[in-house]
This record gives structure tokens, C-alpha cells and sequence, in this order.
């Protein structure tokens, strides 16, 4: 029998030997898994302003108060179930059932309320448009379905209008005013802060600064249909005098100019006359204005509100493959259009880059 009894501890032991090894490996893989999530141009863990940084505090700070609630709760839970001999009146128990409703149901959360205010409270003033002593630059963003419109109203030659792509200073702040123009979108550029509504007929605004120069990644945050997944946004921080040159290379006479140029150009400016001037704009050449304008399109990162790099072949990929690499967007097929004027329509707005 004493045998026996060695052989089950034995055995026991090597089975729960093995078994911590196996949570070990799992455990680690879930930590391996979870940690490459912490970085990358959309994470909110490596911030590149003081709103994200503000963001990031109130996030660590709500983790470890959830967690201490957690091994908390959990700790209490086995205790439940902790086997005693203890025989309470029913006035003792009445005592207890309040001391647990008193402690956990009235001030655990007012503590827990009490602590997010003191620290989101002050994040979120600092992301208010509040007056200044020099006014901040001022960029607006209208969320469509599903593609971004950026205006920069304050621009020297002019209003300077451009898509899917937001370029601001760096180094300084800037007030963001925000917009819808069919459905509720979010604007949300995950290292420099949090995201603010855009709501249709309603314009929200919203503080942000780059630190340094760099290149983010926005998303829409807000569910607005078949396309939200693919509703990205290129943001690009750069040094104030390459930003004003940026704004300059995109008013209306320098785009217009750029539209003209080129002879080898112009059957394809016809057949974007033809097709697609009703719906969109180029400086010179149209006035469509329900989707996106292309007079910048070819010094773009991106097509399709980042569904794909911008590169020599890409229009003309878009043109002849959109429905494919973005279902639902409103665009029509082109199917009745032959592919070399696909071809040379797309080669023709590549070469609109300021």
C-alpha cells in the first residue's frame, strides 16, 4: 500500500511538473503575443505628444487599479469557498451583508470614479481648444463614407484641399475641427491622443501636437459602414518651413499648372473629362466635388484611404480593381472603359505630384 501511495505522489507530481510547464510556455506566448502590440504607428503605449502621454498615463493607471480589483475579488472568491465552523446570528449576518454592500457596492466605486476624474480630467482640458497667445494652426477633417477630406483653411495663397492624407507642423500644437459628412465617423490619430466624434452638421474640436517630425498612422474609430475597416488615414509631422512649402506646392494656380502640363497627357485629361469629372476634382481640369479631389493625388502615400501604396501602376490597378480591393466604396466599375485608357488616365493623374 505504501508503494502504491509513492507511485500516485509520483506520478501526481510529474503531471503537475509537466503542467506548469505547459501553462509556463502558454503563459509566455500569450505575454510574446500581447507585447507586439505595444508598438507600431497605431499604438497608444509609444506616444509622440503630451496628449497621447496624458492618454497613456490614464491607461497604466486604470490597468493597475483594474488589476488590484482583480487579484482582489479573486482572493475574496476562494475565500467564499474556504470550509469554516462558524455559526452567525442573523443580526451578524445582516452586519456583513452591509459592510460588503457599504464597502464594495458604494465605496469601491466612488474611489474608482473618483481617481479616473483626478486623472482624465486634466488630460482632457489639455486637448481643448483653448485661447492662446498665438492662435494655433487650424486643420479641419470631414469624415465620408468612407474616405477623408483635409482642409487647411488658414493656408497663405488660399484654402489648400486635399484626401487621405493630413500633413501638420511639428513642434507646435494644432486644433483639429472635425466633421461628418454622412454618417458618424471618429477622428483618431493613436500616438498623438484620443479620438474625438464627427458628427454630421456638428463641427467637434480637438488640441494635438507632434513632438518630432514622423509618420502616424489614423484610423476611423467609429463603426460607419461596410468600409470602416479600410477608412485609414496617412498623417505626416513635418518641420514648420517644410510645411509651409508643402502648402504652397498645393494651391490652386500651382496645382493647375501641373494639371495642364505634359501633352502626351491630354487624351487622358478627355477621358478623365468624360468619366470622372462629374464626381471629382483636379485644380484646372473639374469642379466634381463627391469624391475625393485628385489634383495631389500622385504625391500621396497612399490609394483608397490606405488600401494600397502609392507606386508606378497603382492608379490604374484602383481604376480597373477597386470593388475587389475595397468592396462597397461608391465608385463605379469602369468596366465599359477599354484598359490602355485605364492605363493612361491612371499614368496621367500618378504624374499630379506637386
Amino acid at each position: 500500500m505504501r508503494e502504491r501511495n509513492d507511485v500516485t505522489s509520483t506520478t501526481i507530481s510529474y503531471l503537475s511538473s509537466r503542467w506548469s510547464r505547459r501553462t509556463a510556455c502558454l503563459l509566455g506566448t500569450f505575454l510574446l503575443v500581447s507585447l507586439a502590440g505595444c508598438t507600431g504607428d497605431r499604438s497608444i503605449l509609444d506616444p509622440a505628444g503630451p496628449a497621447a502621454r496624458d492618454v497613456r498615463l490614464i491607461w497604466w493607471v486604470m490597468l493597475g487599479f483594474a488589476t488590484l480589483v482583480l487579484i482582489g475579488v479573486t482572493a475574496l472568491w476562494l475565500y467564499a469557498f474556504k470550509p469554516r465552523n462558524v455559526e452567525r446570528t442573523p443580526v451578524q449576518e445582516r452586519r456583513i451583508a452591509r459592510r460588503w454592500i457599504i464597502g464594495g457596492g458604494i465605496m469601491l466605486p466612488v474611489a474608482s470614479i473618483t481617481a479616473l476624474l483626478m486623472f482624465g480630467v486634466p488630460a482632457g482640458q489639455r486637448m481643448l481648444t483653448l485661447p492662446m497667445g498665438e492662435p494655433p494652426e487650424v486643420i479641419e477633417v470631414i469624415g465620408h463614407q468612407w474616405w477623408w477630406e483635409v482642409r487647411y483653411p488658414d493656408a497663405e495663397g488660399g484654402e489648400v484641399v486635399t484626401a487621405n492624407q493630413l500633413v501638420m507642423p511639428a513642434g507646435e500644437p494644432v486644433d483639429f475641427h472635425v466633421s461628418g459628412a454622412d454618417v458618424i465617423h471618429a477622428f483618431w490619430v493613436p500616438r498623438l491622443g484620443g479620438k474625438i466624434d464627427m458628427l454630421p452638421g456638428r463641427v467637434n474640436k480637438i488640441r494635438l501636437q507632434a513632438d518630432e517630425p514622423a509618420v502616424f498612422g489614423a484610423q476611423c474609430a467609429e463603426l460607419c459602414g461596410v468600409g470602416h475597416a479600410h477608412m485609414q488615414l496617412h498623417v505626416e509631422a513635418l518641420p514648420r518651413s517644410e510645411f509651409e512649402a508643402w502648402l504652397t506646392a498645393r494651391e490652386a494656380a500651382t496645382l493647375s499648372e501641373l494639371a495642364a502640363a505634359g501633352a502626351t497627357h491630354d487624351d487622358a485629361r478627355d477621358a478623365f473629362v468624360t468619366h470622372c469629372a462629374r464626381c471629382h476634382q483636379v485644380a484646372g481640369v473639374s469642379q466634381g466635388g463627391i469624391g475625393p479631389t485628385l489634383s495631389d493625388v500622385g504625391g500621396r502615400a497612399t490609394l483608397g484611404a490606405g488600401v494600397i501604396a502609392m507606386e508606378e501602376g497603382a492608379v490604374s490597378r484602383w481604376l480597373q480593381h477597386h470593388q475587389t480591393l475595397k468592396p462597397g466604396n461608391k465608385m463605379p466599375t469602369h468596366s465599359e472603359i477599354e484598359t490602355d485608357t485605364l492605363d493612361a488616365l491612371g499614368a496621367w493623374l500618378e504624374a499630379l505630384s506637386p
